[in-house]
């Protein structure tokens, strides 16, 4: 359910939003509840809703709602209570139904599995840093997450930083086990457990080999030495290696991936080359790219991940219809293995707006139910768990 006021004063806006989540409380459990037009008037719409609300009371005070929780007799009364006050009001008032903002209708709990903050005055960045960045904060963040919706994030050690992840841990202990995870960048042959137990505690849940960030190519040999290395370490922990390799390293992760004993997470749609390839259009193929079918594989083999994110860096098109047909399929694969993310701040990337690429996720997830409750938060979830 889409729906905003367009009343022209405060009250009637403010109860329109608490409206909103009454309707997302019902569509959630009985889609699709409603279908209004974009000039339906809302108070008619309020009508079908108490109508639909008082008939199905018993079942929704006993039914899980997978984006709310369970819904208490209170809480269920009150809103009932509170639609017919809103009825009223947007019958005198000019009210329609609208699209509503995202953050309202973004699944509850949603984790933005991929973002960074950088500090370079508190926290220097390595010598041979690839770019110079802004400073973004994790009071930035939040700030940013909240247009969003969003209120849980996953810290990412940017390649500027190197193995010194200062920023990120500092950014931990001020978010708290509740609202923030990180994934680190060490050194495998130069860390210990002691080091290791105390970022567990502070939340974080992975360690990132990152190759394509910074131009660097490794053998077959010396990929899956560095990942089983990286694997033996975090093994005890239940951590996650994530890795950020071009589409056509991939078939080399098929080797290694069933021989390391932990999960795996593959970076912004496993990187294609897709400046490389001619046809962007809706009858693109995703598997013509070099690498993809391996990528499909692991998904389906269980014990790898890949984040939908960052596709401005990826894709010349416009409306991003070569990396929404990657979507596609990888959901159609292995929809519990598909983790979403913004990719905040967009480092070497300007005036990026996130939100449209969001929206085309959600429409996406759309067309089986729960899909977008596992996308934007259960597998992220899953995956964060740790031991």
């Amino acid at each position: 359910m889409f729906l905003k006021s367009s009343c022209g004063n405060t009250p009637a806006q403010l109860s329109c939003e608490f409206v909103t989540l009454v309707l997302d409380i019902y569509t959630s459990c009985y889609p699709p509840a409603i279908t209004p037009t974009d000039t339906q008037p809302l108070h008619l719409a309020l009508d079908d809703v108490l109508t639909m609300l008082s008939s199905s009371m018993p079942t929704m005070l006993t039914t899980f709602q997978p984006r709310t929780g369970l819904l208490d007799s209170p809480r269920a009364l009150f809103s009932t209570a509170h639609l017919k006050e809103e009825r009223q009001i947007c019958k005198e008032g000019t009210a329609t139904l609208q699209p509503i903002p995202l953050k309202y209708r973004i699944p509850r709990g949603t984790w933005d599995t991929h973002m960074h903050v950088v500090e370079p005055e508190r926290f220097p960045v390595s010598a041979n840093a690839v770019y110079q960045p802004p400073e973004h904060t994790v009071d930035d963040a939040m700030s940013f997450e909240s247009t969003l919706g969003i209120e849980k994030i996953v810290l990412v050690q940017p390649s500027i930083y190197g193995t010194d992840n200062s920023c990120l841990l500092e950014a931990l202990k001020t978010l708290g086990p509740s609202r923030g995870r990180g994934v680190v960048v060490i050194d495998p042959t130069n860390i210990d457990t002691e080091t290791l137990e105390e970022w567990h505690s502070l939340g974080v849940r992975g360690v990132r080999v990152n190759l394509k960030s910074v131009g660097k190519v490794l053998s077959e040999h010396e990929l899956t030495e560095t990942l089983l290395q990286h694997a033996q370490i975090i093994r005890p922990f239940g951590w996650t290696i994530q890795v950020y390799v071009s589409l056509d390293m991939v078939p080399l992760l098929e080797k290694v991936v069933p021989q390391l004993g932990v999960k795996l997470c593959i970076d912004h749609f496993g990187g294609p080359d897709l400046a490389a390839v001619e046809h962007h259009g809706e009858s693109f193929n995703p598997y013509t790219l070099p690498g993809f079918s391996s990528l499909i594989s692991l998904l389906r083999g269980g014990e790898t991940y890949v984040k939908i994110s960052a596709p401005y860096r990826l894709s010349k098109d416009e409306e991003y219809r070569d990396l929404e047909a990657m979507a596609q399929e990888f959901l159609e694969a292995a929809p519990d293995r598909v983790i979403y993310a913004t990719d905040w701040p967009h480092t070497r990337f300007s005036g990026v707006d996130i939100e449209p690429f969001t929206e085309t996720c959600l429409r996406i997830c759309a067309k089986e139910p729960g899909l977008a409750e596992r996308v934007f938060r259960d597998n992220a979830e899953e995956m964060l768990r740790g031991v």
